[in-house]
Order: C-alpha cells, then structure tokens, then sequence
C-alpha cells in the first residue's frame, strides 16, 4: 500500500465521489464514517436509438468537478481539509479517448446498452454463452465492457489504429476520472473485472481473451488495487491522493463492511445488485451469477464475490414518472400502491434490455401480464414495486444454490431503501430479515473507506466494523401459501418475456 505524503492527523475528513448512471455526487465523511457534505448533479441520458444508451464524458467531468467543489463550499471545507479522494462508478459503461487530446471518440457507452446483441451472438456461436466464464467469470452479454469496447473500434473511423498503436484509450468511468485527475492510465481489479477481458487468476488482461474480442492491449489501463494511491490530483484539487477506485457494487459491499465469506449486501438503485463475499478463492456458479472480484486492499489477497446482477428496478419508477406519466415524483409511488391491498393478479416484469441474473436472455422484452378490467393504476403501482423484490428472490435463490449456505439476513442500502411498503414487501418474499444502515450511502461510503485505508485515514477493517450500525429491520409476516403462489405467477410471467426479439428487428 502507498503511503500518503501528506500528514493524516491533520486532515480531518475523507471524499468519495461517486460517478453513477444517473448522477454524479461528492460525499464528505468524517472519521466515524457520517455524512457531513454532499452535493449531487444529474446528466443527459441519450438514447440515439431504441436499446440504445449513451453519456457525455466531457459532461459527466465537469458535473464531477462542480460536485466536488459544491461538497466542499457547502462545509466551508478546502482540499487541505481531506487526506484523500475515493472513486466509485457506474461498471462496465465504456468511454474511448485520444490520449494526446483528452477528448472522447464517441460519447460513452453505458452498461444498459444492447447494441451489441448481435456481436454477442456471434462471439456466442462459437462455444456457447458461457465460452469465457471460466477465465472471466461473466457469461457472454451486451452488459460488460469488452464486446462495447469492439463494437467503437469496429464502428468509429480511424480508432482502431489508433487503439493498436496505445493513442486511443479505454476506460471506465473510474479510469476516465483518475485520468482526468492525475494523468494516470489505471483502473481497479473490480472494474477490470467486469470487462470480459481479465483472467480471474492472475488478475491481468488476458491474451487469449483479448484475442477473441478482438480488442489491443495497448489501449488498457494498468489494473492496481482498490485502495491504494494511484497519483496526486492536479488543478483546482492540487495534491489531493486518489486513493481508491471501487465498481459501485463492489464499493457498496465494502461500505456494508461485508469483509467475511458469507456475508453479503444488495443495493437498490438504478437496478439492483446482490452481493456475497466468497472469501479468497473465486466461485464459479451453476445457477447464472456472475463470479466477480470483490475488493482488493493494498498487496493484500484479493477477494471474490458472486453476484446477482437485476437490469431495472429504481429505473422502472423513473420510466412510470418520466415515460408514462403515472406518478410526478418517485416517492408518490409508494402512496399510490398503499391505495390497493395487493397487486389484483398483475405482474409488471422490466425486460427493457433484456433479462440479467439468473436468465442472461437478451432476446427477453418487457410485459405486463394479468392485467383484466379490475386493474387500476394502485395495482400497476403495486406490480412495478413488487418486479423489484421477485427479481431479488431469483436472484436470492441461485445465491443460495452456488455458496450452499442459506441467506439469513439481507443488508440493503440505496435510494429505493426509503421505500417502507417495498422493504416489507422484500422481507416478505425472500422470508428473512432486512436491515437498513444508518448510513445508506453505502457505495460512495465504501470508496470513502478504501480510502481512507490507504492513506492510514483508519487503521484495518475492524475499524470500520465499529461504524456499522443498525437503523431499521423488516421481518417476514407473508405466510407460505400466499408467498408461494405470488412467485409462481412471478415466474409464469417471466417466461412470458423470453424470445421476444426476431433477428430482423432494428
């Protein structure tokens, strides 16, 4: 682990920035790990056609820049003030730039994206889904970074060669931000991770690999570990350690300090991501998770995870806002649901792109299914709040098949946490408890904690065990007839969804 030249006693706090699908935010923690400064700015979603999902780099730093600067205008707070900067991002969305000029080739493409549905089944043809699983750890699909990064080299005039020749390069947005930052060409074991590119084992870009999707090396960052200080910042932030780099996932494990085998978190937002500490050694799974790399501190051991990886949740809310008109605001879904006693048979399933965790179909297509003449908008209220906790009980249920020990307790976080009537609703599928942090900010919290380790912010791990604390819990209280049944729907409704897409479809 590297040092940190500045003297940590006298900072007193640490920022994380958290560079997400929708947003970007800075958070200000102090050595307790509480809240004391956030600021928060949204960006262009651009969609230039259906399936289609895409970001402004260039937007997306400067949003960055105006968060961290607000964090700290807001406390009366200086750089000199924090012995660190973590960064925790949106996985797999891939941007391209020229390394002499700074600038994007293209605008970022995000992980959502399904353009590369056809380059998938190709890659697919020639081995089947699950051709790379053991040396990645991923199945072939449109949501990881490297069929995303061909698809620009194959696409955009002229970046190919330039790739070949190290003057294009690839990151994700945590490797786009500590470039931007430091002029370093890096990124984490836990973003490398979700690429298709990395060898599992040996934690490098793999040739073999490499060679399949046919992307150069040249154009790679170097894979370092999560918490140590990849460079000093320059400009406005002069000399501020960057000192962590965390996939938000991974981030949000780490901040529900899910540090032994077995332990494990899920975190609602934009979708929604389970996952499990699987110690040391990597687990394939049988059951459609993903085996992915937890975190690594310093030369410390790598750790693994398995995870369960759900498209649409938070975003489905938005698409009733935004798209259907339903509800003005998100929280008012949850008034609108309480307005009827249960979903009245109606079934809302959000393969917008495709279905992820357990199924990896991207052939799927969304559907409503039950409706009847009964149905009002309560129920669809209902049907799209309770989409999130079906979602999870699959994704639940492979976990519990691939580790062989049952889930006892779920640790949740993020935005849709604030949801009562979900959270209960989540208990009550799954048939254990929930229980919610006091600080539900977990992801930018755990790219805070990484941190603040590497720059010695906080001794170790137990440390940050001490921080954790209990702010609410959902028991079950759904008996198993009735909790049997809904499932059983959930799962006819499911089916529903598969093979949507014909080879002729734009």
């Amino acid at each position: 682990m590297t040092s940190n030249p500045r003297n940590p006693v006298s900072h007193r706090y640490i920022a994380a920035i958290d560079q997400g699908t929708t947003s970007s935010r800075c958070i200000v923690f102090d050595s307790s790990g509480s809240i004391v400064s956030v600021a928060q700015k949204e960006h262009r979603q651009i969609f230039p056609r259906p399936g289609w999902v895409e970001h402004d780099a260039e937007e997306i730093w400067a949003n960055v820049l105006d968060v961290v600067h607000g964090a700290l205008q807001k406390m009366s707070i200086t750089v000199h003030d924090l012995a660190a900067v973590g960064i925790t991002n949106q996985r797999e969305t891939t941007v391209l730039w020229d390394a002499e000029t700074g600038r994007p080739v293209h605008n970022a493409i995000v992980w959502q994206d399904t353009r590369t549905d056809q380059l998938v089944r190709e890659l697919a043809a020639d081995g089947g889904q699950d051709r790379f699983r053991e040396k990645s750890g991923l199945p072939l699909a449109t949501y990881f970074s490297g069929p995303k990064i061909r698809w620009l080299l194959d696409n955009v005039p002229g970046v190919r060669e330039l790739a070949e020749a190290g003057k294009v390069l690839f990151g994700t947005m945590d490797t786009w931000l500590i470039w931007k930052l430091t002029g370093k060409h890096v990124t984490d074991v836990t973003n490398a991770s979700r690429t298709m590119l990395m060898n599992l084992r040996t934690l490098d870009w793999d040739d073999e690999l490499l060679a399949a999707m046919d992307v150069p090396r040249a154009m790679l960052p170097e894979i370092r570990s999560s918490a140590e200080v990849y460079g000093q910042a320059t400009g406005t932030l002069q000399g501020l350690p960057v000192a962590s780099a965390l996939g938000d996932q991974q981030a949000a494990l780490f901040g529900q300090t899910c540090y032994a085998p077995g332990e494990g978190k899920c975190t609602y937002g934009t979708g929604s991501f389970l996952l499990l500490n699987t110690g040391t050694e990597p687990v394939t799974s049988a059951n459609g998770l993903i085996t992915t790399v937890g975190y690594r501190i310093g030369d410390q051991p790598v750790t693994y995870a398995l995870e369960g990886a759900i498209a649409v949740t938070g975003s489905l809310v938005q698409w009733l806002r935004d798209n259907v008109g339903l509800i003005t605001s998100a929280p008012e879904i949850e008034t609108l649901a309480l307005t009827v006693e249960d979903n009245g048979g109606c079934y809302f399933v959000p393969a917008f792109a495709g279905l992820f965790a357990p199924h990896w179909r991207s052939d799927a297509r969304g559907v409503i299914a039950g409706l009847t003449g009964y149905i009002t908008k309560g129920h669809l209220a209902r049907a799209v709040l309770e989409a999130t906790a079906w979602q999870t009980r699959e994704v639940v249920d492979a976990m519990n098949a691939d580790s062989g020990v049952e889930l006892s307790t779920l640790k949740v976080d993020g935005g849709m946490t604030a949801n009562n009537m979900l959270m209960q609703f989540l208990s009550d599928v799954l048939d254990v408890p929930v229980v919610r942090p006091i600080i539900a900010e977990t992801t930018c919290l755990g790219a805070a904690y990484a941190a603040g380790l590497a720059v010695g912010f906080w001794p170790d791990v137990d440390a940050l065990r001490q921080n954790w604390h209990r702010a609410a819990e959902w028991l079950p209280a759904m008996d198993a007839k009735t909790r049997d049944r809904g499932y059983r729907k959930w799962r006819k409704a499911v089916q529903r969804t598969m093979d949507w897409i014909d080879e002729d479809d734009e």
